[in-house]
């Protein structure tokens, strides 16, 4: 097991089991031979997370002196550069002496699961007698806990298997470093645990997915799965969820509204995600009965940006819009030891609009005095 990137030829390389989908593959066994051979559309967010990793790696490496790792051949922003310091000074953190470290490394579990699967870790480090296992997330949406994820302790196994010969390892800690969100999550196990899951959890689940022979579960790990827009169960149960649960007297109870929103987040999913796969269609030539496609609203824009601003100047005015810089790029502008010289003591963090969300959200709730300021009369 080497500290270089990985091959061309790795990377395109596809795992059935992949690690990244476990939280799928392990509830809807179903859904993996379900899946094969469907198109995956991808997206933006896709592309930007994939650019970050890259990023992140070779800052990474910079500051380990790490060789072997090129900078990345694209342009990437401010708050993305930021994101990438952040989790190399992490990662950082985690070092000992003598510690040995991997970056965008493939590992092997297929000892653990079945035949033919493996995953690609961010990080991994070799410390003493503890492995530790660094997952870096540039999602802003649902935090991700690091507490038994699945795809943390696949990655753990497959360490474990290619340096069990060189390292007594006794522990594995693993990490998610979530930045855009400030989700910093730390979750430790002995091997023997980790060990005994792949026995009990992964091992007869990944056999089930593979023989076909599980069944089809819908719930939160639909989001990335491939089939999610024309999966006939997951949409069984968003509309069973939503005539027995929404069928209900005029005059509801705190305790039936609460159990209505452990649901409504999944069943806006996937209407979101049904109209997302209908236009999609749609726009390849498909129909859907009482449906057309039309052009949206939109709003008036200057087709020469540039020749209006000269004209406008023409006129003895200013065309442009002046405001201060945000605090990324005035920290780029500055430096970050000036910008906190200078400019430390201007900085705030208001707090952010009320939201409700479950009990199991680690932020602190708000105080009961807090409230009047929202309420609306």
């Amino acid at each position: 097991m080497d500290n270089s990137i990985l091959t061309e030829h790795q990377e395109c390389e596809h795992s059935t089991l992949s690690a990244s989908s476990a939280h799928r593959w392990m509830h809807c066994t179903k859904s993996v031979r379900f899946t094969e051979g469907l198109k995956d559309s991808g997206s933006s967010y896709a592309e930007e997370g994939t650019r970050a990793h890259e990023l992140c790696a070779w800052k990474v490496a910079e500051l380990l002196k790490i060789p072997g790792v090129k900078k990345p051949g694209f342009n990437y922003d401010a708050a993305t550069e930021e994101c990438a310091d952040s989790y190399a000074a992490f990662v950082a953190e985690k070092m000992e002496k003598k510690a040995a470290i991997f970056l965008e490394q493939r590992v092997d579990y297929s000892e653990y699961t079945a035949p033919g699967s493996f995953g690609t870790a961010d990080c991994i480090i070799m410390a003493g007698g503890t492995l530790k296992i660094i997952d870096y997330k540039h999602g802003v949406g649902v935090p991700v806990s690091s507490e038994k994820n699945p795809q943390l302790m696949l990655y753990g196994l497959g360490a474990y298997d290619a340096l069990k010969d060189l390292y007594d390892i006794k522990h594995v800690e693993m990490s998610i470093f979530q930045p855009r969100i400030s989700n910093i999550s730390t979750y430790s196990m002995d091997l023997e645990t980790l060990l005994g899951a792949a026995e009990k959890e992964f091992k007869p689940k990944a056999l089930e997915a593979l023989a076909d022979s599980g069944s089809f579960c819908a719930g939160d790990w639909c989001r990335f799965c491939k089939g999610k827009n024309i999966c006939r169960e997951r949409a069984r149960v968003n509309l069973t969820i939503a005539r027995e649960d929404f069928a209900l007297p005029p005059e509801l109870s705190n305790t039936e509204v609460a159990e209505i929103l452990t649901k409504v987040d999944q069943i806006i999913a996937w209407c979101n995600d049904i109209k997302d796969y209908a236009l999609d269609s749609a726009l390849k030539g498909e129909s859907f009965q009482g449906f057309k496609l039309v052009y949206g609203r939109s709003i008036r824009k200057y087709s020469d940006e540039e020749k209006v601003a000269e004209l406008v100047k023409g006129e003895g005015l200013d065309p442009y819009q002046h405001k201060v810089l945000g605090i990324t790029d005035m920290t780029k502008l500055l430096g970050k030891k000036r910008f906190e010289e200078l400019l430390d003591g201007f900085v705030i963090k208001p707090e952010g609009k009320p939201t409700l969300v479950p009990e199991s959200d680690k932020r602190p709730a708000m105080a009961l005095s807090d409230f009047s300021e929202f309420t609306q009369s």
